[in-house]
């Protein structure tokens, strides 16, 4: 799960027993293209980082014509000695530039060993997919669902293009991205959805990776097809909410109780779960939304009615700050969902989603339920979506064949620690860090020093 509120704050080879899809070969007059950085200018608001242009094909395999003007934001200290740290974003809709110099400020200890480098990924920042009914109606987290209408208008607008922005296409723009650059090898720093992608290009490309940091982890596989269901993310609530009630003040009984009460009572867990996930953002001890449960389970609605109706007059981001058209696009082609993947017709789709739902057990879902399993906007969003080219996936099985530092926050809800456990017993050479009292994005939202520290120690070593 990736939520949109980036605004609360801001190898070798593969190991044997590892086969995964291949980087999508490249045909070979583009091969041949050398690429480059164009442009070159000061960037804006991050002094030390000159602003470029790399441009890359709408379609990597050359058989549809067009091309696509990628913004890259690179550091000045082009000879730094570890070579360039590569700053991925999440969403998927979210640009990087904005953004990268703000988090490199907070690893001061590494200006002398990296030049940070970023870049908005196709479909993001000034290539941003516009869909306005969906934009419009899209303002708090990817859990809350749009209408059909909003996201069967959008892949309209998108068309035929939505075939090209899968995660594939974007490691394809990374490999051309790293020729740019002029380097053998990148460090890769993946935060939420950023760290699929960069699971990706490892497999893609295990030579030309260094390291990895995987902050807030989505995994790169999911052969159940139940991970857009949100049933990992439900289940964390038990954990989550009980922890944070032993550090509330006046908390003495077990939020989660309150919270699958008033699922049941008030018939609407999309909305709590969202509402959910965004309060992790705003407050990491959750003691405002654990109190306003109660009360309501004790007849006074009034706190928890407020936050919900505030969660729901959000206004929706500028298209330049997060492209809901192009998280629907990736993220339909690149999960599988209990239909199948995006080429899954559409009138095939709901029945395959309801004999899913039928199967659920409340152990599964707990303190949520099933409505809230079939209404999350992950699944709602996809099932409306039009068949498009899916992305691959790499085996279940597969290994992350280069070292890996895991990051997980204990009180995130939106990519729990569940997650990254699950990502970590396949990263061989890989250590996972719960840090504690964070919720998502701990490079931006880590209120002590355990994460970044974790993350200095990791990338200064050799």
């Amino acid at each position: 799960m990736s939520p949109t509120r980036f605004r609360a704050a801001l190898a070798a080879l593969i190991v044997a027993l590892t086969t995964v899809t291949a980087l999508p070969t490249l045909p070979a007059h583009a091969a041949s293209a050398t690429p480059a950085l164009t442009d070159p200018h000061p960037c804006a608001d991050a002094p030390g980082f000159t602003c470029s242009t790399l441009t890359v094909p709408l379609d990597h395999s050359g058989k549809t014509p067009g091309e696509l003007k990628l913004q890259v934001a690179t550091g000045d200290n082009a000879d730094a000695p570890k070579g360039v740290l590569l700053l991925l974003s999440g969403g998927p809709g979210q640009p990087s530039v904005p953004f990268v110099a703000a988090i490199a400020a907070r690893f001061p200890e590494l200006a002398a060993d990296y030049r940070w480098v970023t870049i908005d990924q196709r479909g993001t920042g000034a290539n941003a997919l516009k869909c306005p009914a969906l934009q419009a109606e899209s303002v708090t987290s990817d859990v809350a669902s749009a209408t059909p209408a909003a996201v069967r208008d959008c892949g309209r607008i998108v068309g035929a293009d939505r075939a090209f922005y899968r995660t594939d296409d974007t490691v394809a723009d990374l490999e051309l991205l790293r020729r740019a650059l002029g380097v053998r090898q990148m460090t890769l720093n993946g935060l939420s959805y950023g760290t699929r992608t960069a699971a990706h290009y490892a497999f893609a490309r295990p030579a030309n990776v260094r390291k990895m940091v995987l902050d807030s982890l989505i995994p790169f596989a999911d052969p159940e097809h139940d991970d857009a269901l949100g049933l990992v993310s439900m289940r964390a609530h038990r954990r989550v909410l009980r922890e944070a009630c032993a550090q509330v003040e006046g908390c003495t009984w077990d939020p989660t109780e309150d919270l699958a009460w008033l699922v049941r009572q008030r018939g609407d867990g999309v909305r709590l779960l969202d509402l959910m996930v965004v309060s992790g953002f705003l407050d990491p001890t959750y003691s405002g939304v654990i109190h306003a449960m109660h009360k309501a389970r004790a007849g006074d609605p009034a706190d928890l009615d407020r936050v919900l109706a505030d969660l729901a007059a959000a206004q929706p981001q500028p298209y330049e700050m997060f492209s809901w058209g192009l998280h629907t696009a990736t993220y339909c082609a690149d999960t599988r969902q209990p239909w199948g993947d995006s080429a899954t017709a559409p009138h095939r789709r709901r029945a395959a989603l309801e004999r899913r739902i039928d199967r659920l057990r409340p152990h599964e879902t707990y303190p949520f339920d099933r409505a809230t399993a079939a209404g999350v906007g992950f699944v709602q969003r996809c099932l409306h979506w039009p068949t498009s080219r899916p992305g691959s996936e790499p085996p279940a099985w597969s290994r992350i064949p280069v070292p890996t530092l895991l990051l997980s926050g204990d009180r995130d809800l939106s990519t729990p620690v569940e997650w990254a456990r699950e990502v970590a017993a396949r990263a061989p050479q890989g250590k996972l860090v719960v840090v504690p009292n964070t919720p998502h994005l701990v490079q931006v939202m880590e209120p002590g020093q355990v994460g970044r520290d974790a993350i200095s120690t990791f990338l200064t070593q050799d």
